[in-house]
């Protein structure tokens, strides 16, 4: 992966951003240093599979760390990876509340996210404790969350647009497209399938979708991957 950083440059550069936003002395740099790049390898797998040359070009992927799309995702995954590797919860901590420090993006860093997802344009999107699968997006303004504890199941290729909301005990099929500030609540939705807010009847509908939201974003046919 092309980093605009190097390794050692971008545990600085993080570092820094940590003891300004959270001077409360407990070293990060270290912590940083040993899961970046468990992050970077993470990071790399999902670029590829991203058709926009931005992401991946001929097969070769780009970090760039002021373009906050690619920064929302090497934090998560750098958090998730601390988290996951040496049990630093403070360190998790910091890297998720600087993640919506900067990007207004909330999803905690044991949450368990697929391998492969996007996040577009994320701020004020909150991702709950939900199941996800590969070939996830979620645009600005989106939340995932659970009602009475209960928190939705994705297949793969599901797409939320800006300002949608799944809530509570929903499972979502496969290629569904969520549409602008469209509410499933406690409901299922079959595959390919979209649900959105009927611009006449303002009601929510689910009509038959050809081709799935989510499908513009990745290099692969998302009808020949299947949930998980």
């Amino acid at each position: 992966m092309k980093l605009s950083l190097s390794e050692d440059e971008l545990v600085t550069y993080i570092s820094k951003q940590l003891e300004a936003f959270y001077p409360d002395n407990k070293p990060v740099a270290n912590g940083i240093k040993q899961s970046l790049n468990t992050a970077i390898q993470r990071l790399e797998y999902c670029f590829k599979h991203v058709v926009y040359k931005r992401y991946c070009n001929e097969g070769n992927t780009h970090y760039n760390h002021l373009y906050s799309d690619h920064n929302i995702l090497l934090l998560w995954y750098l958090a998730n990876s601390v988290w996951k590797e040496s049990g630093n919860e403070n360190l998790a901590s910091k890297l998720y509340y600087l993640n919506k420090s900067l990007h207004g993006f909330d999803c905690m860093y044991d949450t368990q996210m697929p391998d492969i997802f996007l996040v577009f344009h994320g701020v004020g999107t909150m991702l709950g404790k939900a199941s996800y699968s590969n070939f996830f997006v979620a645009l600005q303004g989106c939340t995932v969350g659970s009602h009475r504890g209960n928190y939705p199941v994705f297949g793969s290729g599901v797409a939320l647009t800006a300002n949608s909301s799944v809530i509570g005990n929903c499972n979502i099929g496969d290629r569904v497209s969520i549409g602008a500030k469209a509410l499933v609540f406690e409901k299922d939705i079959e595959k390919d399938n979209a649900v959105f807010i009927n611009s006449s009847t303002g009601a929510t509908d689910v009509k038959s979708s050809g081709t799935a939201y989510a499908q513009q974003f990745f290099n692969v046919d998302l009808k020949k991957v299947y949930n998980h």
